[in-house]
Order: C-alpha cells, then structure tokens, then sequence
C-alpha cells in the first residue's frame, strides 16, 4: 500500500511538471534572432527538473505529454513537429538526468547539463536537416547552408540558457517542495539533502547573462 501511495504521488507530480512545462511553452517563445520560426522556449527547464526528481524515464513522460498537448492546441507542425519537440527535449533533459543520476552532486549536475547541450545541438542539427524541409517546404540544399550560422548557435544557446536557469533555480524549487510537504528524500533519492550551493547559481546567472550579451549582440542591438 504505502509503494502505491509513493506511486501516485509521483505520478502527481509529474501531471503537475506537464501542465507547468505546457503553460512555459504556450505563453513564452521568444525569437533569438536567427530565424523566425526559430525560438526559445523554456519547457525542457521543467522536463529536465522532472528528470532529475524522477529519473530520465520522467523525461519522456513528460516531453510526450507536452509535445501532443502542444500539437493539437498550438502548434502548426502537425506530428513532424511533435516528434521534433520530443526528440530535442529527450536528448537534453533524458542525458542531464541520466549523468546526474548516476554522480548526484553539483559536479554531476554540471556534466550532465554539459553533455546535454552538447548532445542536443548535434542531434537537432541531424534532424533540423532531415526533417525542417518537411514542413518548412525549401529545398534541403538550402537547410543545409544554414546549418553552422543558424542552426548550431541557436541549439547551442538554447541548451546553454536551459542549463543556465536549471542551475539557477533546481535547488531552491526542491527545498522548498521539501518544505511544503509535495516531495521527501525517500520520493526523491536521486536529490542530495544539501543547502543551496552558492557557486550553482552563481554559474547559472553567468550562463543566463552571457547568453542575453550574446543575443543582444547578434540582433545588433549592443
């Protein structure tokens, strides 16, 4: 009785990432200058909080919820487009919580975050070729010569600002679901009963900083 209880309270929780990380994506996309369909959204910040709560199968779940609820309310991609979303949240977010799973420190947290971005921008890089011609309807060859100007900064940048705000706000959101009640040390064993470490959210606000100098950079605008 008390696993299904534990059970239930995790799926909960992940119900309550889903809805949060729909909410992120329906009310914030915004354009980084370097194509207009192009834009940041923050709900793989969500998914990948998910994951490093519940483990990189909570990625999924939750980039699956996500992705179909954005499809058939506010997206113009059709299934192409769902794929796309499921694909890049997966690699980022299911890579940072699997790193993290196995090195629960904020060494771990760095590295996994790391390899995400890293892995993420290759992999959509793979996919924004194969599949952007799809439902952009232009000719692969020109997908192509936007590959290394458009497509590696902005996967770039976009992982890079996910990282940014995770480290930024991971721990204080676990503290303070401790402190509420809604998540335990034995709900969550992959989070570390530790304080909030100053240099994690020092270097996420360095990350965050860096990457608004840089978008404002390239939109000419500094």
């Amino acid at each position: 009785m008390k696993s299904r209880t534990m059970s239930v309270k995790e799926l909960v929780m992940l119900a309550m990432l889903s809805a949060i990380a729909y909410a992120a994506v329906s009310v914030c996309r915004i354009p980084l200058g370097f194509a207009e369909y192009l834009k940041y959204e923050p709900k793989d910040v969500i998914i990948t909080i998910g994951g490093f709560l519940f483990g990189p199968l909570a990625v999924v779940a939750v980039s699956l919820v996500v992705s179909l609820a954005e499809m058939i309310t506010i997206s113009h991609t059709g299934p192409i487009g769902m794929i796309m979303n499921v694909v890049s949240s997966c690699v980022f977010g299911c890579t940072a919580a699997f790193v993290y799973k196995k090195k629960h420190t904020l060494k771990g947290a760095i590295l996994g975050l790391s390899l995400g971005v890293v892995f993420s921008t290759i992999v959509m890089m793979f996919w924004n070729y194969l599949i952007t011609p799809m439902y952009q309807g232009v000719p692969r060859e020109a997908i192509a010569q936007m590959m290394i100007p458009v497509y590696l900064p902005f996967n770039l940048l976009k992982g890079t600002i996910n990282a940014g705000i995770i480290l930024l706000i991971y721990k204080p959101i676990v503290i303070n679901l401790r402190k509420l009640g809604i998540l335990s040390q034995k709900d969550s064993p992959a989070v570390p009963q530790r304080k909030i470490r100053p240099e994690a959210a020092l270097l996420g606000l360095l990350l965050l900083v860096s990457c608004i100098l840089f978008v404002l950079a390239h939109q000419k605008i500094i």
